[in-house]
């Protein structure tokens, strides 16, 4: 299962890039871009246990500061390569079909480029990165934009899902009040609704992780993301 979680997430990243007109590429150990990807997302993710950090490295341009790489296992050793940890997490997994909390936020698949305009601005939170997600997303049929309205037709929360061949990944879990807490019911509703037999897969870290784990999510192992320079 974590190697599914992984190579989901990789195909997540590789879309997301994609969008940015950065095309990545999968290899037997790990999904690469060549040259840097959008903020907050990984040159490589590693797809498999015990990969090799040389190769790896060699892949990514690391001739100036802020490469990141998702061990997808936290089996490497990039210290030597110039990489720092940046933080560590847990996949996360919750079986097919689980049943969700009820939630008070209509929601719906974000389809149109004024609406995921809205979903990014309430996702950013006014720090200035709303550009990050392009209405090239919208045009991805394994990526599901979802959106959760409060009943005055306020963005209050949202998410987005990753369909692969045998997950869907949850990532960009927020609320604009209450937490994670407030928006895994409505994700989850959301997701059993468009994937009913996908088991849902994500990762998560600290408080986040602590959320998840309220609302069904098992941890399934631990994952290190590192950054050079």
């Amino acid at each position: 299962m974590i190697q599914a979680a992984a190579r989901n997430n990789a195909e997540w990243c590789a879309s997301m890039s994609r969008s940015h007109g950065v095309r990545g590429e999968f290899g037997g150990e790990a999904w690469t871009v060549p040259t840097r990807p959008p903020l907050y997302y990984p040159d490589a993710v590693t797809l498999v246990p015990g990969a090799h950090a040389d190769a790896l490295v060699d892949r990514i341009d690391t001739a100036s500061a802020g490469a990141g790489v998702k061990d997808s296992f936290a089996d490497l050793d990039l210290s030597g390569a110039g990489f720092e940890v940046l933080f560590d997490a847990q996949w996360i997994h919750r079986p097919a079909g689980a049943p969700a909390i009820n939630s008070d936020l209509a929601w719906r698949v974000v389809n149109d480029q004024d609406a995921l305009r809205a979903w990014a601005d309430a996702w950013d939170g006014g720090d200035g990165n709303a550009d990050l997600f392009r209405s090239e997303l919208l045009d991805d049929p394994d990526t599901s934009v979802l959106v959760g309205y409060s009943p005055d037709g306020q963005v209050a929360a949202g998410a987005v899902a990753s369909r692969s061949e045998s997950v869907v990944g949850v990532s960009n879990v927020f609320a604009v009040e209450g937490g994670a807490d407030r928006a895994w019911p409505m994700v989850l509703e959301a997701v059993h609704q468009l994937f009913p037999t996908l088991p849902v897969v994500g990762y998560e870290h600290g408080a986040d992780l602590d959320a998840a784990a309220r609302h069904g999510f098992e941890a399934l192992g631990p994952l290190r993301v590192w950054l050079h320079g």
